[in-house]
C-alpha cells in the first residue's frame, strides 16, 4: 500500500482510557454498517466487558464486525467471552496463535501491536491503548498514561484500507467492500498513515520520525514508553540538539517492566552530553507513543522506539500537520514535565556507569542485530486464524443447554 498526505481532516486528542474508551464505545453503538478493530490486548475485565456489550448491540443491528487480536497479547481471553461474540455474529480473528511450551507463551515476536478502530468508514481511531483496566490511570494506581486520536475526513479511508488489507492478505474474510463511504473534508489537518510490517513497510514509521527530527528547527518533544532506538534515530537526535533544536525526551520513571528503564537509562549519559533534556515520568507507568516537532508536526500511534516496534511488530501511527493539535499535545506534555516528571541530570546519569557502560555496549549492539537473528528463530510465517471457543468449552456449553 502507498500512503500520501491527505488534507481536510479533523483530529481530536484522547488522553488515557478515561477519554478514549467512552468515545470509541459511543462510535460503536452508533455504527450502522461496519466495525473494524485491531488490537494487541483485550482483557475480560470492566473495559473488555464494556467493549463486548457495545459490539453485541451493534451485532444485533446486523452491523458487520471484524475484530482482530494478537495471539500473544490476547492469549488468555476466555472461551465464554469469545463464544458470546461469535454466536452473535461477530467475526473474531487471532494473529499468530502459537501453543504454549511448559506453560509459557512462545510467540514473542512479530506481534500485531496496532490499535485501530474504524466505524462505517467515517470515523477512525489510532492509539497505543489496549482494551483493559490498565489504561484507566484515574482508577488504578498502575494504570498507564497513554494517548489516542479520533479522526474524521479523507484519512479514514487509508486507515480502513490498512485494517482491510490485513484481513484480505490472510484470506480471513470475503465480501469486504473496497470502499464503504465517501470521506469528505472535515477539518484543516493534513495527515499521513504509516504502518510497519515485515514485507513492504519495514521502516516507514522510523523514516517519518527521522524526517521530522532532521527538519526540526526549534523544538522536538518525544514521549515514548520503550525507548531504545535505532542508531539512526539516536544519531539524528544528537545532531538536532547540536544545531540548536530543543530536544526533550519524556521516558519511563515508574516502568511496568523494569528492563525498559534499564535499557533507556544506559543511553542517558551519551544523550545528555549533546544537550538533550531527559525527563522521567514518575506518577504512573508511561505507555505513550506520541511526539511533536516545531509548531505543526505531530504523531500518535502504537509504535515504540525500540527494536520490537521498529524491526519486528506490526505497528500503525498517524503523522499529522496541524498547529492546533500540535499545541494541545505540546502544552499537555509540558504539564506532565512540570507536575509529574523528574529531570535527569548528568550526575545522576553517571552513577553506576562503571557497570552500565559495558551493559549498554553489549545490549545496544545485540539489539541492533536482534531482528536479524529473530528472522531465523522462530522460522515461521505468522498467520491469521479464526478465534473460536475451544472444542471442550463448546461441548460444556452444549451440555449445559441440554440440562
Amino acid at each position: 500500500m502507498k500512503f500520501q498526505w491527505k488534507e481536510g481532516n479533523d483530529a481530536e486528542l484522547l488522553i488515557n482510557g478515561s477519554e478514549y474508551f467512552p468515545d470509541v464505545f459511543e462510535a460503536i453503538r452508533s455504527a450502522r454498517r461496519e466495525i473494524l478493530i485491531e488490537t494487541f490486548i483485550i482483557f475480560d475485565d470492566e473495559v473488555g466487558q464494556a467493549l463486548k456489550e457495545a459490539l453485541l448491540e451493534a451485532a444485533a443491528r446486523q452491523v458487520r464486525i471484524e475484530v482482530t487480536v494478537d495471539g500473544y497479547g490476547t492469549a488468555d481471553l476466555g472461551d465464554e467471552y469469545v463464544a458470546e461474540l461469535t454466536e452473535a455474529g461477530v467475526h473474531m480473528h487471532i494473529y499468530d496463535p502459537q501453543p504454549r511450551r511448559l506453560g509459557v507463551r512462545t510467540n514473542l515476536f512479530r506481534r500485531l501491536h496496532r490499535k485501530i478502530v474504524v466505524v462505517d468508514g467515517e470515523v477512525a481511531y489510532i492509539s497505543g491503548i489496549n482494551f483493559g483496566w490498565d489504561h484507566l490511570p484515574e482508577a488504578y494506581a498502575m494504570g498507564k498514561q497513554d494517548y489516542g486520536i479520533r479522526v474524521r475526513g479523507p484519512i479514514v479511508e487509508d486507515i480502513r484500507r490498512t485494517a482491510r488489507a490485513l484481513l484480505l492478505e490472510h484470506q480471513a474474510v470475503r465480501g469486504l467492500p473496497e470502499t464503504l463511504a465517501e470521506t469528505p473534508s472535515a477539518g484543516q489537518a493534513a495527515m499521513r498513515m504509516a504502518i510497519r510490517d515485515n514485507r513492504r513497510h519495514r521502516t516507514d514509521i522510523e523514516d517519518h520520525y527521522l524526517q521530522a527530527i532532521r527538519t526540526a528547527r526549534s523544538r522536538l518533544v518525544i514521549a515514548n514508553a520503550y525507548f531504545f532506538p535505532s542508531y539512526r534515530i539516536w544519531r539524528e537526535l544528537r545532531n538536532a540538539a547540536r544545531r540548536g533544536v530543543e530536544v526533550v525526551l519524556i521516558l519511563q520513571g515508574r516502568p511496568d517492566m523494569p528492563w525498559a528503564r534499564m535499557f533507556s537509562s544506559s543511553l542517558y549519559s551519551y544523550l545528555l552530553k549533546d544537550g538533550i533534556h531527559i525527563y522521567e515520568y514518575k506518577e504512573r507507568p508511561l505507555h505513550a507513543k506520541i511526539a511533536v516537532a516545531d509548531d505543526e508536526w505531530a504523531t500518535v500511534g502504537s509504535s515504540n522506539l525500540d527494536p520490537l516496534s521498529l524491526s519486528l511488530n506490526l505497528e500503525a501511527n498517524l503523522f499529522i500537520r496541524d498547529a492546533t493539535l500540535n499545541r494541545k499535545i505540546h502544552d499537555h506534555l509540558m504539564g506532565l514535565i512540570e507536575n509529574s516528571c523528574h529531570m535527569v541530570t548528568p550526575e545522576a546519569a553517571e552513577r553506576g556507569r562503571w557497570w552500565r557502560a559495558p551493559l549498554m555496549f553489549v545490549s545496544y549492539h545485540f539489539l541492533r542485530h536482534f531482528p536479524v537473528s529473530v528472522g531465523w528463530q522462530p522460522g515461521h510465517t505468522p498467520k491469521l486464524k479464526p478465534l473460536t471457543p475451544t472444542p471442550q468449552a463448546q461441548k460444556q456449553d452444549n451440555e449445559q443447554e441440554l440440562h
